[in-house]
């Protein structure tokens, strides 16, 4: 009882850190699996709905200001790019679903989405770097967004916070705050909409709570919820400053070992 517990409250830990940071969350917690044993599509879904609680408190403020403003061409113009982007994202999401795209569970295409990824990084850092900074969303960011988004539902490692960033950077919102804040913004609804839709899969599929660990569910969510707080406000002060170089480093470093691990 009492190690199954630990192991929730690391599993609830590593998706706190990781669904925000461009790390890839799904990844991590995949590899976690491997050594921690594996849980329930259930126990994932409960411990990603902390993240997402974690993040609509910490853009609770600005969520209401686009909300009390949106008679303002300003915020209308934000939340339409916000809902052009969730749509697109939604839209791609269901044809990969019916398409058959799953997450494999293996470790070696998490190090390799890792490793690509990380690099990928380091090479738009450095375009980016050559370039004015620019803070406005443009219609081209909210598309390019909204179309990266699908990529870390299909490919594990690749984080969806990295795709829709660095997209939103390559696109011309050079600004790391602005693209930072934008990506989160169009992750809210992404990340209700999925942890809806795998509560319907599950409720369908006949799947019940009545037998799984509630106290484990409860460590976990709420474990999750306070690490996924403390790494959204951390990570918004980090880019005002910083570039995410040391992200990209240590997906790379990450991913290698991973892969010699798996030989």
């Amino acid at each position: 009882m009492v190690t199954d517990l630990f192991h929730a409250a690391l599993l609830g830990i590593i998706e706190g850190l990781t669904e925000f940071l461009p790390v890839s969350s799904t990844g991590h917690l995949l590899i976690a699996e491997h050594w921690l044993g594996a849980r329930s599509e259930l126990f994932n879904v409960v411990i990603q709905a902390g993240a997402i609680l974690a993040s609509l408190v910490v853009f609770r403020p600005r969520l209401q200001q686009l909300l009390t403003d949106i008679g303002a061409r300003d915020s209308r113009d934000y939340l339409a790019k916000l809902a052009i982007a969730f749509l697109i994202t939604a839209a791609g999401g269901l044809l990969a679903k019916q398409a058959g795209l799953e997450l494999p569970e293996t470790v070696a295409p998490v190090a390799a989405a890792l490793i690509i990824g990380g690099a990928a990084m380091l090479l738009i850092e450095r375009l980016v770097a050559a370039r004015p900074v620019l803070a406005e969303v443009s219609w081209s960011v909210a598309i390019w967004v909204g179309s990266c988004q699908i990529l870390a539902a299909v490919f594990p490692g690749t984080s969806r916070s990295t795709a829709t960033i660095f997209a939103a950077m390559l696109a011309g919102l050079t600004s790391r705050p602005a693209a930072t804040e934008f990506s989160f913004l169009v992750g809210i609804p992404t990340m209700l909409a999925a942890t809806g839709y795998e509560f319907l899969k599950l409720h369908a599929a006949g799947a019940s709570a009545a037998h799984e660990d509630w106290p484990a569910f409860i460590v976990a969510f709420v474990i999750s919820t306070v690490v996924a707080f403390i790494a959204v406000k951390w990570l918004l002060r980090y880019v005002q400053t910083h570039r995410f170089t040391a992200f990209a480093w240590y997906r790379i470093a990450l991913g290698l070992a991973l892969l010699a691990i798996v030989r």
